[in-house]
């Protein structure tokens, strides 16, 4: 595979954002879709690059691993370059393809819109810095992707920037997100001070394939491993959402629902998981880290669940259903399954992608995200329904569509690793078929309910009809790969298509090497049991839910409000503990002790000036006669030590 293949993958979307961004937005406004048409024209070419570098790859077995010397001190020497394994090539493949259906379809959605220009320009950064980050050689270059698709991501979310509510809720993703970044430069640091582990045996300590050489042969100390990871982990749990940093996603759908696609389908989040991956052997060496990437996954993927189960808002119960969804992935992580994680990893950009993308063509039919004012639109929007009603399936678990085959393989290997995970799981499992059944109903059975014109919250207008075809294509595709990827990229079952062992890795687990049958029967009861518990729900009012049926309404009512996380980090913690306590102690340590020391200074140095400004008279005899006593004083002091 030639280096040209590889950098073509990200420059192609890079170009585009200069050319948009630099050309387009400030000379050529008058052509208003020639933006939309040059990104897709990049994403493309990278799509077409992306499947030449897997098929180099995954069939041939020929890798990519370019590097250029950018700095060099001493023994430490930093490269830049790009890498392409078989992770990388289902990644660049996976984040390539949704991102191209997802400018396809905003070429609709965002029709007419004032800032038409600076989406797409803002698009292109995106996906290129995501691929640049997959590609990364060396851990500075993917923390410096890492970062500018965090920025990318805060423009995106922040969009419509002139409502309070999408600019708040740019502000705290990008906050959140900080936190963990923090643990990684912390983990990044911790690695490079221990950099003489590496020198040792002439590796570098910022290469990933050294790193992943020096964890496997057992160069770094398990100690070392362990820190480091927790730090990685840190900016995965950031990144991709999950528990206790899980608050700022599901308000990032106050960006348009492409952008909303796009970050929880193919990029954003799904770079938490990829870090993970990328790391693996790290976390393996730690043995403890990984643990605890199970239990932050298990827990993320039945917390998440239940959120979902109350929430009105459709974008918003898909969000709790991403965040959900990569705690399955780290759970998979976390006990070893590293092929059934990034099989889950793929379908679900697949199914959500479509998910997503349903519910901005339901949005731009009723005005509404809100469930409560939609209802029979499957009659007025065919299409929209049975391609949302695919994925939702899929997302279920029902065979034989994507998700059953992706999600029952990380039960199978559960079931070799921890029974108690596999009850989480499981049980996480009936509430997502039990929720999206819902949503389902609510959106597309019974009676229209109004849409924007019932919606007292919303500020748009009904225009009911199917969405056009720009819009109505990315989504048949998507449903397509939802009912055929499981079968198709399944790696306990080779039909030939896609060699069964495309996604490989260096340290052994045990895994699940065929279908389990057992464990299909079991899912498949769970997902028609949750579908059932959902259509029950629903016949009994729009207003009830899984919470308020079982628990009662104050329980669903604490729920809903997200169980106070919100209230605990923005009240609590920030505004009482940290505003109030600790940053007003803060204050009156600077008022009272640094600034008085300051001034102490000052003071002592105006009394000094004062003793001094005595002999300052301005009268040159005093001067000379200064100076001449000085000297002679000095020629005594020289004469008596000569004696």
């Amino acid at each position: 595979m030639s280096d040209v293949v590889a950098w073509g993958i990200f420059l192609a979307p890079l170009t585009a954002f200069l050319v948009i961004g630099l050309v387009i937005r400030p000379f050529l406004k008058e052509f208003p879709k020639l933006s939309g048409y040059i990104i897709i024209v990049a994403l493309g070419g990278s799509l077409v690059l992306s499947l030449i570098a897997f098929r180099s790859v995954v069939t041939d077995g020929t890798y990519l691993s370019a590097e250029y010397t950018w700095l060099s001190i001493g023994d430490l020497v930093l490269n830049v370059g790009l890498h392409i394994d078989p992770l990388t090539a289902v990644m660049i493949v996976v984040v390539s393809f949704v991102s191209l259906l997802v400018q396809i379809y905003s070429q609709g959605y965002m029709q007419g819109d004032s800032g038409y220009h600076r989406y797409f320009a803002y698009m292109s950064l995106f996906t290129a810095s995501m691929l640049g980050l997959v590609m990364a050689r060396n851990l500075v270059q993917l923390f410096v992707f890492w970062e500018l698709v965090g920025a990318c991501s805060y423009l995106l979310i922040g969009f419509w920037f002139h409502r309070p509510s999408a600019a708040a809720a740019a502000k705290k993703a990008f906050l959140v997100t900080r936190v963990g970044d923090f643990g990684f430069l912390l983990g990044l640091l911790y690695l490079f001070s221990q950099s003489g582990e590496f020198l040792a045996e002439g590796l570098n300590v910022l290469d990933i394939l050294d790193i992943h050489h020096a964890a496997e042969m057992g160069y770094i100390a398990v100690s070392t491993a362990t820190w480091v990871s927790v730090g990685i982990l840190a900016g995965a749990i950031g990144k991709s959402g999950q528990f206790p940093l899980h608050t700022w996603l599901p308000d990032a759908m106050e960006g348009p629902t492409p952008v909303s696609s796009l970050i929880h389908a193919a990029t954003m989040v799904a770079a938490g998981v990829f870090l993970v991956a990328r790391m693996f052997p790290l976390f393996d060496a730690s043995g403890s880290a990984l643990q605890l990437v199970a239990i932050v996954g298990a827990f993320t993927a039945l917390f998440a669940a239940t959120m979902g189960l109350v929430m009105n808002d459709i974008k918003r119960v898909l969000a709790y259903s991403t965040v959900s969804q990569l705690g399955y992935m780290m759970l998979a992580l976390g006990v070893g399954a590293y092929v059934p994680a990034l099989f889950h990893l793929a379908t679900h950009a697949f199914f959500k992608c479509l998910l997503f993308l349903g519910s901005g063509s339901v949005n731009h039919a009723t005005g509404t995200f809100d469930m409560r004012y939609m209802g029979g639109l499957r009659k007025v929007m065919p299409v929209t329904y049975v391609a949302f009603t695919i994925g939702s399936l899929s997302l279920a678990g029902i065979f034989p569509l994507a998700g059953f085959w992706s999600k029952d393989e990380i039960f199978a290997n559960l079931r070799i690793e921890s029974t108690i995970l596999l009850v989480v799981a499981v049980i996480a499992a009936f509430f997502t078929a039990a929720y999206i059944t819902r949503v389902v109903l609510m959106t597309f059975h019974g009676s229209f309910r109004g849409g924007a014109d019932s919606d007292p919250n919303a500020d748009a207008h009904v225009h009911l009809g199917e969405s056009p075809m720009v819009m109505l294509l990315p989504m048949i595709m998507l449903a397509v790969l939802a009912v055929v990827a499981g079968v198709l990229a399944n790696p306990v079952i080779d039909l030939g298509i896609i060699p069964a062992h495309w996604l490989t890795h260096d340290v052994f687990h045990e895994h699940a090497e065929k279908f389990d049958m057992v464990i299909a029967i079991i899912s498949t009861m769970v997902a028609v049991s949750g579908i059932a518990l959902g259509y029950l729900i629903y016949r009994r009012g729009i207003d009830e839910d899984f919470v308020s049926v079982t628990l009662g309404r104050k329980v669903s009512g604490i729920v809903s409000r997200k169980y106070y996380f919100d209230e605990l980090y923005e009240d609590v913690i920030t505004t009482n503990f940290l505003y109030r306590g600790v940053f007003k102690i803060l204050a009156w340590f600077d008022m009272n002790v640094v600034d008085r020391i300051g001034d102490a200074i000052g003071w002592q140095g105006r009394n000094v000036g004062k003793i001094i400004a005595v002999i300052q008279t301005g009268q040159t005899q005093i001067y000379m006669g200064t100076v001449s006593a000085g000297l002679l004083t000095l020629f005594a002091v020289l004469i008596t030590r000569g004696l």
